[in-house]
């Protein structure tokens, strides 16, 4: 899980300070605040770790829907960074158990936070280049830095002097240390190894999904090849139902997950999938043939009527990617939901909340989430007052603009889920419309006329 998130110099973000991440954990703000640049953050690591690059990677793979495609540098250093034109993303995370104590292994001790620091910038030419790593745990830290002739100096805890210096000491990537720096480090070696393998499993073990989705078709053609999340826009939701739909894969247990959570928010009485079928009017032949392509058919079932997706509201479309995913991750997954709650009414909304805490209770999943539904925060404030989660387990950010930078406050929840530092309009002026109402209302019955 990530416990903490710092960025300086990334996109809207000049310094954002330390930012608490809990197993849930709400960005809320107005539209273009710099909400989405701090889970964006992690997913510009996670592509880092995926592509094994050396430095951080700013320009995905167009073709691929996993990622994200920061164009250049430029692209994403705070327009304000002219002096020092570096970026600065920083991280913590836990470590799983048993746990490791500078190289002593500790089965009983709590599991310590591990730490991960990068700074990079252009060199004189033009090119990304790493200017600073730095890993940590357990009171133990272990950096490299850049020197302008492109070596690397390697320094360890409050050392004054550096253990090496040399261009052999370059990080083998954004998030490890080099052969030659770790054997530098002796018996500490297998201790920072073991930092940057629980990052790495910290990062492939995130999913993100995003505010766009895929729109579904009539029929549905099954993936040849082994489901791996359902990708950014959650166009592969309906393979990962279908990998858990068939008797290798494990039964029906995942539908039936997902069609209670539909039920539960009034969507719909239960989804079915249907194979060899591609349209509802499928003749036997075209329906073997469909059967033959392996094409499937989504239904959405109500009130004893059954219709394909494409004939239903947006509402179970939207949010049946993020059903699968919370109800599919593998425990211990961070999941990043962007507008979890879009084209869905009130209650619906409200429900999710109840669909996180769930879910993070239950299987260990971390919920790091970008909203605008104050249904969604409401019913949460709930679950605290009655003590289904506490403010240990919830973080709640709002994020404004202030000039051309953003700015975070953590809100002061207690465990009665009350907000103790409610941001000016934090969900519009509600108290004021319903000022507004009542003195137009009064105004009107005395037969007071404004034109």
């Amino acid at each position: 899980m990530f416990t903490r998130v710092r960025l300086t110099n990334f996109k809207a973000w000049r310094d954002s300070g330390d930012v608490a991440l809990k197993p849930i954990t709400l960005l809320l703000g107005t539209n273009s605040s710099g909400k989405s640049s701090l889970v964006q953050s992690l997913l510009l690591l996670k592509q880092t770790a995926q592509s094994g690059g050396q430095y951080l990677r700013l320009k995905a793979n167009d073709d691929h829907e996993d990622l994200l495609d920061f164009g250049n540098f430029s692209d994403v250093l705070w327009e304000g960074s002219e002096e020092s034109g570096r970026i600065s993303v920083s991280l913590d995370f836990t470590l799983p158990g048993p746990q490791h104590r500078a190289g002593i292994t500790d089965a009983a001790a709590p599991a310590p936070s591990g730490s991960f620091t990068a700074v990079c910038g252009l060199s004189a030419d033009g090119i990304v280049i790493l200017h600073a790593l730095q890993l940590a745990c357990a009171g133990r830290r272990f950096r490299v830095s850049r020197h302008q002739n492109e070596e690397y100096s390697l320094f360890v805890d409050d050392e004054a002097k550096e253990r090496g210096r040399g261009r052999a000491y370059a990080p083998a990537s954004s998030l490890e240390f080099s052969d030659s720096a770790l054997e530098l480090l002796g018996r500490d070696r297998s201790f920072v190894e073991s930092i940057s393998t629980s990052l790495r499993s910290a990062l492939a073990n995130l999913d993100y999904l995003g505010p766009l989705r895929h729109v579904w078709q009539r029929g549905h053609v099954a993936a040849t090849s082994g489901v791996s999340g359902i990708g950014a826009d959650g166009r592969r939701a309906v393979d990962m139902l279908l990998s858990q739909h068939t008797p290798e894969g494990g039964g029906q247990g995942l539908i039936n997950e997902v069609s209670a959570w539909i039920s539960r928010m009034g969507l719909a009485d239960r989804i079915e999938i249907r194979s060899g079928a591609s349209a509802p009017a499928a003749s036997a032949a075209s329906a073997a043939s469909a059967a033959s392509a392996g094409r499937h058919e989504l239904l959405v079932h109500r009130d004893g009527v059954q219709s394909n997706i494409r004939d239903v509201g947006y509402g179970v479309s939207q949010v049946l990617p993020v059903l699968v995913l919370a109800c599919a991750a593998a425990p211990g997954s961070t999941l990043i939901l962007e507008e979890p709650e879009i084209h869905l009414h009130p209650l619906a909304q409200s429900v999710l909340a109840e669909l996180f805490v769930e879910a993070s209770q239950q299987r260990g999943l971390q919920f790091l989430i970008e909203t605008h539904s104050e249904h969604m925060f409401r019913r949460l404030q709930t679950l605290m007052a009655r003590s289904v989660i506490g403010p240990d387990d919830v973080a709640m950010h709002f994020v404004r603009r202030s000039g051309n930078e953003s700015v975070l406050s953590q809100l002061d929840v207690d465990e009665y889920g009350a907000v103790h530092n409610w941001p000016v309009n934090f969900f519009g002026d509600s108290l004021g419309e319903l000022r507004s109402q009542a003195r137009a209302r009064m105004e009107r019955q005395s037969g007071i006329d404004h034109g």
